[in-house]
């Protein structure tokens, strides 16, 4: 099959990281994944959520939001942090984050991982992951260079893609054309350990087989390997 862009079925759009894009945060990292544009940023704040005072453990939270322009069409501004698929994404992201985060390494500080998207064309949530991972990693970096950390909280890198079924045929790293006609779509989350951190998917059409899984698990494995080698060359690549 050939795709509407012309990929391979295993292959990720051009991706790009750049860290420190932000001047004033913690640090930042934008994501170019073909044409969707994601901007994360990380803010600490020396407190904790109630259920977390005086436990000694710190917290890392996500906020997720898309410019109106982001997409083809105007969408309006979300009013309210509860609105519906927004908050759902900024879950998803936080509970991604906090996988692979010892929280007792931060002490009673709040890492708040904010993800803005400036285009989308699909795959928005798992893009937010990958170079929220890449911020986090940094602001962790710049909160050891102040003495304020002893240790890397990180146990592990994060990352994430999305796969499906379109036309029968299995592929990597939906655009939002293939995601939005998809008979099956998938998200997955892994660390560089190879473990899942979650694994969301669904059939459009009809039912699916555990043997479908199982590859469309190993197809998304092989492009979050890759996605793993941009966060490490961005993070390398940052000057001191």
């Amino acid at each position: 099959m050939v795709r509407l862009d012309g990929r391979a079925n295993d292959e990720l759009r051009p991706v790009h990281i750049t860290p420190g894009y932000l001047a004033f945060a913690e640090d930042s990292a934008l994501i170019e994944l073909g044409q969707t544009r994601v901007l994360c940023a990380v803010s600490v704040e020396e407190r904790v959520p109630a259920f977390l005072k005086g436990k000694g453990s710190g917290w890392v939270t996500a906020e997720y939001g898309m410019l109106p322009r982001a997409t083809i069409s105007r969408t309006p501004r979300e009013a309210g942090r509860g609105a519906g698929r927004s908050y759902e994404i900024q879950r998803l992201i936080g509970r991604s984050l906090r996988a692979v985060t010892e929280l007792e390494a931060l002490g009673e500080r709040t890492l708040i991982v904010d993800c803005d998207v400036l285009q989308a064309d699909g795959g928005t949530r798992t893009a937010a992951i990958t170079a929220g991972y890449v911020a986090l990693y940094q602001a962790c970096k710049t909160l050891m260079e102040r003495e304020e950390l002893r240790s890397m909280p990180l146990k592990s890198a994060v990352a994430a893609i999305s796969v499906g079924i379109f036309d029968g045929v299995q592929i990597l790293d939906l655009c939002y054309d293939e995601d939005s006609r998809a008979e099956v779509d998938f998200n997955v989350v892994m660390t560089d350990k190879g473990e899942f951190v979650e694994i969301q998917g669904g059939a459009e059409l009809k039912p699916f087989s555990r043997q479908i899984i199982d590859s469309i698990l190993a197809l998304a494995e092989k492009g979050i390997q890759e996605l793993f080698q941009v966060q490490e060359a961005a993070v390398k690549d940052r000057p001191p």
